[in-house]
């Protein structure tokens, strides 16, 4: 019996994982060099050593070479985290489900916003040719802009820095889904629309009977597009506005010089993007139909 395509990528997959495993390990072997060489240092590389966290007196036995944390420090950064995901000791001292908790807030919050303002007003335009190009200009000048251009204008005139981070993810979510549920709506076949103006059904049933079934799998790409934008925006919003989140949680590491900090950070965002756009998938999946 042949193994399954699943089977197949699921192998190739942990093949590559191994390989990239064992590429760091090597990578962030400890240099053996010994104490002599700590004469070689220079006072500014000695204290570097220091605010890195190893000891240049007692020898690169328990550091590597590159100051990158090696697999085993990972493991053990992850499972202190993973261990006690709660806490909170003050400010900057957050666990790491906490930090979490606030990044999926925001997220949620204002990616509500832009479904608010995106599918009623991607429905319209796809329903009138007119709207759809008077609108496309202004469109395609604001779909491109950086959520880091948006940030101080946000501060400026929210005055507030979580509500700013909420708004900057809104903006920057909210063209993918407005695009899409347009031209989703603006494909359903004629001859749908011709049998329901025929059986002379009202403007509001023939959204949501007619149109909107056939639009779904569209709309729901775009959703998936935005919420992905979302969860990669928050990140560099909430570095800038700081307070709480993941994205702060990564900053203040870095400015602590904890590299192994750092990675855990990442992988957790890496994870929960994964999962977030799974659901999506998911929902997708269930309103495509096969005409």
């Amino acid at each position: 019996m042949q193994p399954s395509l699943s089977v197949k990528a699921a192998l190739v997959s942990l093949c590559l994982l191994l390989t990239l495993l064992g590429i760091w390990a090597v990578a962030t072997q400890p240099a053996s060099t010994g104490a002599a060489s700590v004469a070689t240092l220079t006072p500014e590389e000695i204290e570097y050593q220091k605010m890195l966290g190893k000891d240049p007196a007692a020898g690169q036995g328990a550091a590597n070479a590159s100051g990158f944390p090696t697999p085993a420090q990972f493991a053990a950064t992850a499972w202190k985290h993973l261990s006690n995901p709660v806490y909170d000791n003050g400010p900057n001292d957050k666990g790491i489900l906490i930090q979490l908790g606030h990044s999926l807030a925001r997220v949620a919050l204002g990616f509500l916003l832009a479904c608010l303002v995106a599918l009623p007003l991607g429905f319209v335009i796809g329903m009138s040719p007119l709207l759809a190009r008077s609108l496309d200009p202004f469109i395609q000048i604001l779909k491109p802009i950086s959520p880091l251009a948006w940030m101080p204008l946000a501060l400026y005139t929210i005055k507030d820095s979580s509500t700013s981070g909420i708004f900057v993810i809104f903006i920057c979510s909210v063209w993918p889904m407005l695009l899409n549920t347009a031209f989703g709506v603006a494909s359903v076949k004629r001859d749908w629309l011709n049998v329901a103006r025929t059986l002379e059904v009202s403007p509001l049933r023939k959204a949501f009977l007619v149109i909107l079934p056939a639009a779904a799998p569209t709309i729901l790409t775009g959703m998936r597009i935005s919420m992905g934008i979302a969860w990669l925006v928050i990140v560099a919003a909430e570095m800038l506005v700081g307070g709480t989140g993941i994205g702060y949680f990564v900053w203040n590491e870095w400015n602590n010089l904890s590299l192994s900090n750092v990675l855990f950070a990442i992988l957790v965002i890496g994870v929960v993007g994964m999962l977030l756009d799974l659901v999506f998938a998911t929902l997708q999946k269930a309103v495509t139909y096969v005409e």
